[in-house]
């Protein structure tokens, strides 16, 4: 299957996930309009701030074809304000795709000067590569968000020490609380890409 991955680009960090996918090999292409959608195999919803990036979204016909295209079997990777827009429930009234079955709290770690990095088991992520099984992530998370609660269809992929959930995979969605695209480590790029497999 081909590997013609969007990267939604109407608000947010996008650029970075372009960059780590064409070093893999993958054409990467920035998503603004229907016909754009329309044309990539997978698409990645970037970190950036999610009330906006979900407004523009719904303004421009984006949300309901990006559940369309879900419908039909295209993955989707939402990093940090990504995620946010894939879960069911966020806790206010903001545009939400609501395809994954999680529970998600905005800004969980309080504001940017609150940003740190961190390293984080992904076992799972290492066996599906069949490499670095042992080696740990460099996560780097930004005014992020944490999922509360996940449901027994999706798979949690990393938590933090103290066993919060900030990584998860239900069917073709996978979701991150921090930015890989933001590392040298391109290990969620290639995972992601072996959705198309």
């Amino acid at each position: 299957m081909s590997k013609k991955v969007g990267i939604l680009a109407l608000q947010g960090a996008f650029v970075e996930h372009a960059v780590m996918l064409r070093s893999l090999g993958a054409e990467a292409m920035e998503v603004r309009t229907a016909a754009q959608l329309a044309s990539v195999n997978a698409l990645i919803i970037p970190g950036g701030e999610s009330t906006t990036i979900g407004k523009l979204a719904s303004e421009s016909g984006l949300m309901d074809m990006i559940r369309i295209r879900y419908g039909d079997g295209m993955p989707i990777w939402g990093t940090c304000a990504g995620l946010i827009l894939l879960a069911r429930d966020v806790g206010r009234e903001q545009p939400l795709l609501g395809l994954m079955d999680i529970e998600v709290e905005r800004n969980a770690f309080g504001r940017q000067t609150d940003s740190f990095e961190t390293e984080l088991t992904i076992s799972s992520v290492s066996e599906v590569l069949k490499s670095q099984v042992d080696s740990k992530f460099p996560a780097v998370f930004i005014r992020a968000p944490l999922i509360r609660s996940a449901g027994a269809g999706v798979e949690v992929i990393a938590r933090l020490d103290d066993d919060r959930i900030v990584a998860a995979r239900q069917d073709k969605l996978l979701a991150t609380s921090f930015h890989p695209e933001l590392t040298e480590d391109s290990r969620f790029h290639q995972y992601f890409l072996s959705f198309l497999n």
